[in-house]
């Protein structure tokens, strides 16, 4: 099991506000919401209640994703949110980095995923049992220095650790990735090099589009 060592904290990266939500800059290392354990209470929410205490959590970015997450201010906008999210009112998009040249200059992956309960935390691909999972990706550009390639990722579902485990069943795992990345070939980087980088909705109060950016910090 991975210790839990979260960055110090040097005050909210506030991107968003209003009464209605916020939009965060969620540092990789720290966990959206508090774990099991005393420690395991810091994190991105626990840190932005001191400021707004009334905000509530309506998604998550896994511990080592850095990037742009959505909250609610109050029950109420929750409930109007994690709506949006069902009806996929909310578009995510993240870059990442990957092991090796990927050729295809973009596509689809479309594979089912389901909990490998007895490697917990980890997800595995599965036919049978596994939920509808499918991500969209497109090549920025290629290192071959490195022999690493840049890809943006769009989810179109939601599952826990969807995107890695998509690039993983390409060949290609996200650098840094102690979790996935084949054993042969290390993680490739201090951290996990997946950013969410971008999030685009319709306001549920006033209904206009918003759209909000994070530059990757890799």
């Amino acid at each position: 099991m991975q210790d839990y060592n979260p960055p110090p904290d040097d005050g909210l990266a506030v991107i968003y506000h209003d009464q209605a939500l916020l939009v965060l800059d969620k540092p990789s290392g720290l966990l959206s919401v508090p774990g099991r354990g005393d420690h395991k209470q810091d994190s991105l929410l626990t840190r932005a209640r001191r400021h707004f205490p009334d905000v509530e959590c309506v998604h998550r970015l896994d511990m080592d994703t850095s990037g742009l997450m959505l909250l609610a201010r109050g029950k109420a906008m929750q409930r109007l949110l994690n709506g949006l999210f069902a009806r996929r009112g909310v578009h995510k998009h993240y870059v990442a980095q990957v092991a090796g040249r990927l050729t295809q200059a973009f596509g689809e992956v479309d594979l089912p995923l389901a909990c490998d309960w007895p490697n917990r935390p980890r997800q595995r691909v599965d036919r049978l049992a596994g939920k509808p999972s499918r991500t969209r990706y497109r090549v920025l550009s290629h290192d071959p220095a490195g022999n690493t390639t840049r890809v943006a990722l769009q989810p179109v579902t939601g599952r826990s650790h969807q995107l890695r485990v998509h690039m993983q069943s390409l060949g290609h795992s996200i650098l840094g990735d102690r979790l996935y990345a084949p054993a042969d070939t290390g993680p490739g980087a201090s951290r996990l090099l997946l950013h969410a980088c971008a999030l685009a909705f319709r306001h549920p109060v006033h209904e206009r589009p918003s759209h909000f950016i994070s530059r990757a910090p890799f």
